[in-house]
This record gives structure tokens, sequence and C-alpha cells, in this order.
């Protein structure tokens, strides 16, 4: 992948669920500075991968390093102190939190006060929250959330939602941001808006993005490098241009060479 080093490597992942493999030694790698897209056909393993790289699920057989730490091991809350953040296919908001109480929820790995502190919001934890709230402040700004910013996020459209989880993840200042099908259920333009945030929050906050994404016009525009999975094994891995002209890949989606489009 252009000689970049790489910040996330998957190295012979298995992942077994009662004698049924979700994965099967599934090895790949996410370069620093990159967009790199996971997709294959319903039930290829890709949210299995993510769940994996996250935490959620416990690999099988394998290993997941990240910047050359290991991760197989590490519980699902700590990871984030690696520099790793998610959002879920399945909206997951606290849904009576606003906007910017939601965001806030974010930081919680990087709040560096005690309990008594918090308690009396004195010294410190003042100076923290104020410093917490500016950075919150920023991400509202730059995923142009100012309108919602006080809103209740139960009340908001769900393409804002949407927004609002890609937020909150950006808000925990991810090294590497692992996005579940962040276009999932949004229309035309909803689903531009979500690209060109993706592509700003790589290009412009540096943040490396791993994403699972059906919509294969957008991995197409937006990618570095498509991993392309199929019954829980990697069937290609490369450019969005070789990727998309592999008989295989074409075979495994709709079997023949327009099938990658003919979705959008």
């Amino acid at each position: 992948m252009n000689g970049s080093s790489p910040l996330l490597e998957v190295q012979e992942v298995s992942l077994t669920f009662k004698n049924v493999a979700a994965l099967s030694r599934v090895t790949c790698r996410v370069d620093k500075g990159s967009i790199t897209s996971l997709i294959g056909p319903n039930g290829a393993g890709k949210t299995s991968m993510l769940n994996c790289i996250s935490g959620r699920y416990t690999p099988t057989k394998g290993r997941i390093s990240m910047d050359g730490r290991e991760l197989t091991g590490v519980p699902a809350h700590k990871r984030t102190g690696f520099g790793l953040a998610r959002t879920f296919q399945n909206i997951a908001l606290f849904r009576g939190l606003s906007v910017l109480d939601n965001l806030m929820v974010g930081r919680h790995s990087r709040l560096g006060y005690g309990l008594l502190a918090s308690i009396l919001y004195v010294g410190r934890a003042r100076r923290e929250e104020n410093r917490h709230r500016q950075r919150v402040e920023e991400i509202i700004d730059f995923l142009n959330l100012s309108p919602y910013r006080h809103t209740v996020a139960g009340h908001l459209p769900y393409g804002v939602q949407k927004k609002v989880e890609l937020g909150r993840a950006l808000a925990a200042e991810p090294q590497l941001l692992l996005l579940d099908e962040p276009m999932a259920g949004m229309n035309l333009e909803e689903t531009e808006d979500m690209a060109r945030s993706i592509l700003d929050i790589n290009e412009e906050w540096g943040v490396t993005v791993f994403l699972v994404e059906h919509d294969m016009g957008v991995v197409m525009d937006i990618s570095d490098h498509v991993i392309v999975l199929d019954f829980g094994r990697v069937l290609a891995s490369g450019t969005p241009q070789a990727v998309q002209t592999n008989p295989k890949v074409v075979s495994a989606y709709l079997g023949d060479e327009d099938g990658l489009y003919k979705g959008r």
C-alpha cells in the first residue's frame, strides 16, 4: 500500500461461533493516513472483523496489533487509550442527552481528574471541563452541527444522528476511526455530506479511517485501499480500480461486470 507503514495489522484472524466460521485466517492491514474500506456481500464477516478490532469479540485464533502494540486480549474499554474509536451500524446515542452532551461523553477517556475534584468542580476539574468543552465545540463546528448543539439527540433527523455519532467517536481523538456502515439508511444528500465529512476528517485532522460500507460508489470514490471479504475470507485487496475489475469480486456480488454499481 504505497510503502506506507501500517497503523493496524490483522494476522491470520479466525472467529468461530458454535463451529461456524465467521472469519477464517484473515490477514490485512490499514496504513497510516489512509481511508481503507472493508466490503463484501451480506454475511461476509465485515462487522465481525470490526468487532474483533474494537474488542467486542475475541478472535478464536490470530493476532491484531495497532501501531506495533498488541491489541489481542486488551478489553474493549481500554482500546480507546490505544487511539481507537468506532461508530455502530445501529445508532447508539444517548437519546435523552443533547448533541453537546453526547459528544462530551466521547471525551471520557481523556478525563484527567478524580471523583472528588469532579464533585467539587474546582481547580483542575473546572479547567479540564473547559478544555474538553472547547474541543467538543470545535467538532460541532467542523461537522456543521451548530444548529443542533442543544437539541436532544432523540429528536434529531436520522442523518443528523449519524453525524452526531461520528462526532462522538471523533471526540476521543482517535488515531484510527472504525466506521460501521456510516451511510446506511441515508438519502443521496445525506450520503454525500457524510462522505465529505469522512474525507475532511482524514485529510484535515489526519485520522486514519477503516470503514465497512455497502455503497460501492462511495467506497470507490473515497478509498485509498479496499479489502473484500467473502464467506469470512479475504477475496481480494488493492486499489479501488483493481478491486472493481477483479473477476472474483464481480462474481461475489452480482456475477456481471456492472455488479458493483447496480445498488446505487
